[in-house]
């Protein structure tokens, strides 16, 4: 008989062989195609990839909160070894907020204009804790001042359009943290923002991450965004993982083609003159998936296989994983497949 083994590590979160789907006119969209991932405590993990790849929607995925379109057709999603796909809503409410928070991407229409960000805020913390009244609003006094509002007393009295975007992505923030969550995931989080106060709201993201030792979902476009940031990155394309290993694995021996291409459209500070060189094609459509690799036709080094297969994801070493072409043929000939 087949005995499980009792010493597996159990993940914070497992996600395992997700796909998620969207059904519209046009046909069923396959946003998300066999995504895995673990993340464990304290773990800031990078989801990267252009518009369409289905970072969000991964992301959504976990938190169950897809539109109503789409669906998650299959796959897991474990939460402390608990499959969440398979919970009612009235579990998923307590999970939400509590265990698991979310920072859209846009924090000019992410708050209410019409309520002040005390009310918004105090709402958050009435419906996923216990507090309420004065408590409540002295817990929402202590989240202002913990990500960085001054004057917080008096900010709570306002309206979001009396706040600059910064501000807007601090309070959004805040309320993310209503729970001191075990995992936060951060969408865009500084999409609609200017250069200097990207660098502030993530370097707030990463110093509450130490300091409450929760885990981190940080989801970009932007390689350059997450350079120093994050424990481990994940690249998407098409709905799927083309790569995935630790930050200076990814930076400095990528082994997927389209890794390389987002790589090589980054600016180097060090040589302002270097050309930037832009990935060609447009991006892939999903309603219409190829057979093969989903970045087969933008790719330069594109083969006959590449067409027909798609590849399988193989070890670079320990702490790098890519599903290429390429390197499945690297290997082949090496020997070491």
């Amino acid at each position: 008989m087949e005995t499980k083994n009792t010493f597996e590590k159990q993940h914070l979160l497992s996600v395992q062989d997700l796909h998620t789907s969207f059904f519209t006119d046009s046909g069923e969209v396959h946003a998300v195609n066999g995504v895995s991932f673990n993340l464990d405590e304290g773990e800031i993990l990078g989801i990267v990839g252009e518009s369409g790849s289905g970072k969000s929607v991964t992301a959504y995925s976990i938190m169950q909160i897809l539109a109503s379109t789409g669906k998650v057709v299959g796959g897991k999603i474990l939460y402390k070894g608990d499959d969440l796909t398979k919970w009612n809503e009235s579990k998923l409410d307590k999970f939400r907020g509590k265990c698991v928070s979310i920072i859209f991407q846009d924090p000019m229409t992410s708050l209410n204009p019409v309520f002040t960000i005390g009310n918004q805020l105090i709402e958050a913390i009435t419906l996923h804790t216990d507090k309420r009244g004065a408590e409540a609003k002295a817990r929402a006094i202590e989240l202002l001042s913990l990500v960085g509002i001054n004057e917080p007393e008096r900010r709570l009295k306002q309206y979001p359009h009396e706040h600059s975007g910064g501000m807007r992505q601090r309070v959004m923030i805040a309320m993310a943290l209503a729970c001191e969550p075990d995992i936060l995931i951060a969408d865009e989080p500084t999409t609609a923002l200017d250069v200097t106060i990207q660098a502030q709201i993530l370097e707030l993201i990463q110093s509450l991450q130490k300091k409450l030792g929760m885990a981190v979902i940080l989801v970009t476009h932007d390689l350059g965004v997450i350079a120093e940031m994050c424990d481990n990155i994940i690249v998407m394309y098409g709905g799927r993982i083309c790569e995935r290993g630790t930050a200076s694995e990814i930076f400095y021996n990528p082994k997927h083609e389209y890794t390389k291409g987002l790589l090589r459209s980054i600016p180097n500070v060090k040589d302002m003159k270097q050309r930037l060189v832009p990935i060609s094609g447009t991006p892939i459509n999903i309603l219409n998936l190829p057979k093969g690799c989903p970045f087969c036709a933008r790719c330069e080094n594109c083969m006959k296989i590449c067409l027909q297969e798609p590849p399988m994801e193989i070890d670079i070493n320990e702490n790098h994983k890519a599903s290429c072409w390429m390197n499945i043929k690297t290997a082949f000939e090496g020997g070491s497949i």
